[in-house]
């Protein structure tokens, strides 16, 4: 009998795309994520649709963008009825689990208008955006928030504190045996005092594998989103991982003098912020990076205990196995920290998909330079299991076709990227009203558009200068392509999928079959021989 086919989606928290050896750095060891681009279709050219966690990830999970499911910042809630993931592979049974982070918020208020339990079925469905929750663990755990699972398992290994997240697996520890607080940049330099197999990462693994294993004995297919919490801050790592590089296995820094004179206002602010102050120092960039580049290669090392274990059951002959990230970092490239704007290191994203499918043979250990958005998945997922995408919903595309060697001829010419910054210091610093603290993005993978509502646009060539050190958004000799990206912006903007409780095949077949004089709606015909040619067109097209 063959086997269900599944979904394995990894996603990782703040991966850079050029933070692996199949991407092209030099001295980051990341042999298992390299392996499974070599299975795989690399995408050299994804992007995702907000640069920040909560609206890049609702992107993901409803296949929609951030202007039309209405989550712009972490912690706002994607309201209730907000069709997701979920719900269109619940449709054709198929499970859709969660292990590790969603940032996702409940509707509460719209729950309790409804008469909605969060405790019910439909209450958890809807409150952990259409996740299963196997899992959740959105990994930020200061004290006085609520507590999440691994802070019970890290007891039962031994260690005790009044929060053992933040204490074990997210501090130091000086000489004297003090606490040295991972929050803290400075620190960051220091080997985490948990020890790596009960460290985060690997913990999320295990969980994923007893998922999977349970799932065995229920035989339903199902789409498991491992989320992995790191390499996102605290920038902490255990041993071996702590110490595994140094600042000579660091990239040059990307950044020039010129964008800090006269930057358009947007960027200036941003690069005025304090995490982009200190993250600009060459001393925080000394202590972070190195860290940074050892959780990746945790991940890659879970990687392969990963792949093993699916393997070793035979699940890698009808699983489709995604690697990808949420949003990148700056990590003081562009004087910036953090992962605000629209440069590459921040919106773009490794995507590697391996297809087992015999159709993906051909293209397998590619690389496609097709403009890919993070909305892209949903679709992917539901075509993968022999669903019908749902047009009138989703706003991504399924890639199954560029994952079988086949280009659509109307494949998108141009790639958006939203970020709304009224939850920012940049808004007061700006003195903008929150209804105007809206950037947009339009790629066409070669000029990079941002328009910033009240002020002037930004503007990269990435032909000329991949590095986008320079902003021609106000040169006059460009006035051309800001026309044009500007005229892609307006099309979309006047053109979301908001019509999602009516299919297109239905809108289509109200005038294609004349549904209204069907139904008896004799709107201005003239006398009955007009009534009578009319019925008798609709006769004539129901035969063809």
């Amino acid at each position: 009998m063959a086997r269900a086919k599944n979904v394995l989606w990894i996603m990782c928290d703040q991966l850079r795309y050029d933070y692996l050896g199949c991407t092209g750095h030099p001295t980051l060891k990341t042999p298992n994520i390299d392996a499974m681009a070599k299975h795989g279709v690399l995408f050299s050219k994804a992007y995702v649709q907000s640069p920040i966690c909560g609206p890049s990830r609702m992107s993901f999970y409803t296949g929609r963008y951030m202007r039309s499911h209405g989550s712009h910042w972490n912690g706002w809630p994607l309201r209730v009825g907000e069709p997701t993931l979920g719900d269109h592979l619940k449709k054709i049974g198929v499970r859709n689990v969660l292990v590790g982070k969603t940032h996702m918020a409940p509707d509460l208020e719209g729950m309790k208008a409804l008469g909605i339990p969060p405790e019910s079925v439909i209450g958890v469905h809807v409150a952990e955006c259409g996740f299963e929750p196997y899992e959740r663990d959105d990994g930020l755990h200061p004290t006085g928030r609520p507590r999440p699972k691994y802070d019970e398992y890290l007891r039962q290994q031994g260690f005790e504190a009044p929060n053992p997240w933040e204490h074990w697996a997210n501090s130091g520890a000086a000489e004297d045996g003090s606490l040295q607080n991972g929050w803290l940049l400075v620190h960051a330099d220091k080997a985490a005092r948990v020890p790596d197999e009960h460290s985060e990462t690997p913990y999320m693994t295990r969980r994923a594998m007893d998922f999977i294993s349970e799932a065995e004995t229920d035989g339903r297919p199902w789409c498991l989103h491992l989320s992995y919490i790191k390499p996102h801050w605290p920038y902490i790592a255990p041993e071996p991982y702590a110490s595994m590089y140094s600042t000579e296995d660091m990239i040059p820094v990307i950044r020039s003098e010129r964008e800090r004179q006269n930057p358009h206002p947007v960027f200036g602010a941003y690069m005025d912020m304090r995490y982009s102050r200190n993250m600009a120092r060459d001393e925080a960039r000394e202590k972070v990076i190195p860290t940074y580049m050892g959780l990746i290669t945790q991940i890659d090392d879970q990687m392969g205990v990963l792949m093993r274990f699916l393997e070793e059951r035979g699940l890698t002959e009808a699983t489709m196995i995604v690697f990808t990230s949420d949003h990148g970092d700056y990590l003081g490239d562009h004087w910036m920290g953090e992962k605000d704007l629209f440069h590459e290191q921040s919106a773009k994203i490794p995507l590697i998909i391996i297809d087992p499918s015999q159709e993906a043979d051909a293209t397998r250990g590619t690389r496609s330079d097709a403009l890919v958005e993070g909305i892209d998945l949903a679709p992917t997922f539901v075509d993968y299991f022999g669903g019908k995408v749902p047009g009138h919903i989703l706003e991504g595309r399924s890639l199954l076709p560029l994952l079988r060697g086949s280009t659509p001829a109307d494949w998108r010419k141009v790639a958006f990227s939203e970020y709304d910054y009224a939850m920012q210091d940049v808004r007061l610093k700006l003195n903008q009203p929150i209804e105007r603290c809206r950037l947009f993005m339009v790629f066409d993978g070669r000029w990079k558009y941002i328009h910033a509502s009240g002020f002037r646009p930004m503007l990269y060539d990435l032909e000329a200068d991949p590095q986008e050190y320079v902003d021609r958004g106000d040169d006059p000799e460009c006035a051309a392509i800001i026309a044009r990206l500007q005229a892609e912006l307006f099309d979309w903007a006047l053109h979301p999928n908001d019509h999602i409780t009516t299919p297109r095949e239905k809108i289509a077949n109200y005038a294609d079959s004349q549904l209204q004089v069907k139904g008896g709606i004799l709107i201005g015909i003239w006398d009955e021989a007009e009534l009578a040619a009319i019925k008798d067109g609709i006769a004539q097209r129901a035969k063809m």
